[in-house]
């Protein structure tokens, strides 16, 4: 969607405090047992870290990886844009979850060198479909629309 560097730097600002954002809440949900109002307020002194990595990591490697994987597979022309736009966002999904469940194992859930792997595997695995279900649902729609009202006359002067 976004058609400039500006635009992808905007767009994924957007989508990562989207995405951080709830998933730290269904961590902290999950870790303290269910869902409470503290929670969203947690989040927020999770939030600069995690949103800092995912940004630097979907940005500069994810975004680049996700791109090429998805255009070597489907040829653009032939293919509805709902099909690419499902791709990229399950993609993305498919990579930045196991490697934000990750740092987010190393920074807050570390218990030994000996749990890492089980730790990070674990929050993988409970992450993955709420991030999924989350991306493809809410936060994709949310932050494209939002995106297309922001740029809307630049947009328009590209197509």
């Amino acid at each position: 969607m976004p058609k400039t560097k500006f635009q992808d730097v905007i767009f994924t600002i957007m989508m990562v405090i989207l995405m951080v954002y709830a998933m730290i809440c269904y961590n902290i949900a999950i870790s303290m047992g269910g869902l409470s109002n503290q929670v969203f307020l947690m989040a927020f002194s999770e939030m600069p870290i995690m949103c800092a990595v995912a940004f630097v990591l979907e940005f500069l490697v994810v975004g680049r990886v996700v791109k090429n994987i998805t255009f070597k597979t489907i040829d653009p022309a032939k293919t509805q844009p709902i099909f690419i736009t499902l791709m990229i966002s399950a993609l993305t999904v498919c990579f930045m979850c196991p490697v934000m469940s990750f740092v987010a194992s190393v920074l807050f859930n570390y218990s030994g060198a000996d749990k890492i792997v089980s730790t990070w595997l674990q929050i993988t695995v409970m992450n993955f479909p709420m991030a999924m279900f989350w991306q493809l649902c809410y936060a994709g729609p949310i932050v494209r629309k939002i995106f297309r009202t922001i740029f809307k006359k630049q947009l328009a002067k590209d197509k």
